[in-house]
């Protein structure tokens, strides 16, 4: 599995990752993310049912067929070559994804192409064949279920902004980490995060995870009902761990409580306890729950 769902996890806790192994700092920063205006989803066929979803965000693109498994390329560089931008993703074969703005009949489209992995880049695209995806007007119905993990790929990359190596969970401290993660899943407005949108993020990250493994279409939706179950879980036991004013809502300040300064206070007087003891009281209330809820 990738680092997203961890990532999401330490980002919930506002706890900074760990630094990153030193191949990962020498990863080239993407020096032409794509635009704004090509960014969102694009199909293929009819609007009324399309044959496959295209989602683009800043430095990442889904592709989502209507039968068959998904494709999901998160950049670690991208530049411009001969009017396309050429994103090259992670993976142990680094795979490409050429794109650039036109028209079709139907107005603005994008047009894609995945290059071989042994076609040198001076030869980009080679053979490759061109792919063209347009826009539609609403969301097409068959494609509605993905909309939680669309908006996801975009707001993953404001995550990683601000706790990733080099982003706040780094340089400038818990407290921007949790802003963003508040940022990214406040559907309401009110500054806070409730279980329900926890919940979302979560089936969102499921969402990126399943495409990640390109797991087949019967696998996807068995990992979407388990991301919808695990994702309300999740968010339960976030809320109930983090909620300290009881208002059934994470703000920030509870989100970097005890994490943006690690302060050990303390008092001069007294002697040391023997920590062995906790373990045992623990272990007598261990019990004593078991005993209620009727367990071994």
């Amino acid at each position: 599995m990738n680092r997203l769902l961890p990532l999401l996890l330490a980002a919930l806790l506002a706890a900074p990752p760990p630094l990153a192994p030193a191949v990962r700092a020498q990863e080239p920063a993407v020096a032409a993310p794509i635009p704004e205006r090509l960014r969102g989803a694009w199909f293929q066929g009819g609007c009324a049912s399309p044959t496959a979803m295209l989602a683009l965000s800043a430095r990442g693109a889904a592709r989502v067929p209507a039968d068959g498994a998904g494709r999901l390329l998160r950049f670690t560089e991208s530049r411009e070559v001969g009017g396309w931008i050429v994103g090259t993703a992670r993976g142990a074969e680094a795979p490409r994804l050429m794109l650039r703005a036109a028209r079709d009949g139907a107005g603005e489209a994008v047009e894609t192409a995945e290059p071989a992995n042994k076609t040198r880049d001076d030869r980009i695209p080679g053979d490759a064949p061109v792919a063209s995806w347009h826009r539609c007007a609403a969301t097409p119905l068959p494609f509605a279920a993905h909309g939680e993990g669309v908006a996801f790929l975009g707001a993953v990359e404001g995550i990683e902004a601000a706790c990733g190596p080099g982003g706040g969970g780094v340089a400038g401290g818990v407290a921007p980490c949790a802003a963003a993660l508040v940022r990214a899943g406040d559907v309401s407005g009110d500054g806070l995060l409730g279980t329900a949108e926890l919940a979302r993020l979560f089936r969102g990250a499921a969402w990126l995870l399943t495409l990640q493994a390109e797991a087949p279409p019967e696998l996807s939706g068995l990992a979407g009902a388990a991301g919808a179950l695990g994702g309300v879980a999740a968010a339960r036991l976030a809320v109930e761990s983090l909620d300290y004013d009881g208002d059934g809502r994470l703000s920030p300040r509870e989100l970097s409580q005890d994490r943006e300064t690690l302060a050990a206070g303390g008092e001069a007087r007294g002697r040391p306890l023997a920590l062995e003891r906790l373990s045992e009281g623990a272990a007598l209330l261990r019990g004593i729950v078991e005993g209620l809820l009727g367990t071994e």
